[in-house]
């Protein structure tokens, strides 16, 4: 009969959660895992089978830790705004985890649709919001809101390797200039990406 873990699997993401958000990813061993469980790294492996496991289960984990900053902005408007402003507020609040999520763990992304399909439900959920609130078809959604992610993602990344603070002033009328500026490109009809 195997022993009795110590440790529940949830008390191990938790701690590894805490360890990856203070200090980033190449700080999550076993050995300094179990020095935060306060134990050896021992008892960890009678739930999971290895380190790999452990840092898939804190990257899903992570990712919850976002979608729940992310839907904060249901209450708030205009939500497709809100959910940008919480994408960086969560960049300038957990920088450790925002590069897990947006800088690292997508880093072998070839194209954006590579990056949406790993954004989870906040993405959909922001295409039915400019869908219905902005009267926009599925498509020009999709370009507005990869427009509009990919400078809310620079502006995240600018905050989560502490290379800028901006104001919650300043962020706000930064993502207001943008969408106004898609949106004028979008009305004018001449959405598409320019030759560069």
């Amino acid at each position: 009969m195997p022993p009795k873990p110590k440790f529940t699997r949830e008390e191990i993401v938790a701690a590894a959660l805490k360890l990856v958000s203070e200090k980033g990813m190449s700080a999550l061993t076993s050995r300094d895992l179990g020095i935060s469980l306060g134990s050896s790294a021992r008892p960890i492996f009678t739930v999971f089978h290895s380190m790999q496991e452990v840092q898939e289960a804190v990257m899903l984990a992570a990712m919850e830790r976002f979608e729940a900053y992310a839907h904060k902005a249901a209450n708030l408007g205009p939500v497709f705004k809100q959910v940008g402003m919480q994408m960086i507020l969560f960049a300038k609040a957990e920088p450790k985890l925002y590069q897990l999520i947006f800088m690292s763990s997508i880093s072998e992304a070839q194209t954006f649709d590579d990056i949406y399909a790993r954004l989870g439900s906040v993405a959909d959920e922001c295409l039915e919001v400019l869908q219905k609130d902005y009267d926009l078809s599925k498509d020009n959604a999709k370009t507005l809101f990869e427009h509009v992610w990919i400078h809310t993602f620079g502006i995240g990344a600018l905050c989560a390797t502490g290379m800028c603070d901006f104001s919650h002033e300043q962020i706000a009328e930064m993502l207001t200039q943008d969408f106004t500026a898609m949106m004028m490109l979008m009305k004018s009809g001449k959405s598409n990406r320019p030759a560069m």
